[in-house]
């Protein structure tokens, strides 16, 4: 019974540590490749330049102002994208889930069309 438990959370180490050893490997094989001078290193000022959604920057490169907009289609496309991942599921044991499952489904697509709606009122999906 212990075994088993203690085996979940090793699970849980090796997923841990594999999160962490990979993205410091590439960041160090990137390093070396450097050093070795396998990576290219050519730096300009164009490189340096910030740039964001095809706005040119405003002012110092510290202080930029972009649209809104920009930010207001990347959180409405994040809902529904999240919603198409809930719905994949459900949608395939459909029929093994019942009644229940289908009116909680049905609770959370109309709470996702009340937030389309109010973001249509509101002009949010208008790019002018």
């Amino acid at each position: 019974m212990f075994e088993d438990y203690y085996r979940q959370y090793a699970l849980i180490a090796i997923f841990t540590i594999g999160a962490i050893a990979i993205p410091v490997g590439m960041l160090l094989i990137s390093w070396l490749a450097s050093l070795v001078r396998i990576r290219p290193y050519k730096p300009s000022p164009v490189k340096y330049e910030l740039y964001e959604c095809g706005v040119q920057p405003i002012g110092p490169a510290r202080w930029a102002q972009f649209n809104f907009r920009y930010y207001m289609y990347a959180l409405l496309f994040v809902v529904f994208d999240v919603e198409t991942v809930f719905l994949y599921p459900w949608a395939i044991r459909f029929n093994k889930l019942g009644l229940f499952a289908f009116l909680e489904m049905l609770a959370f697509v109309s709470i996702l069309v009340i937030g389309l709606a109010y973001a249509w009122r509101k002009r949010a999906l208008e790019w002018e």
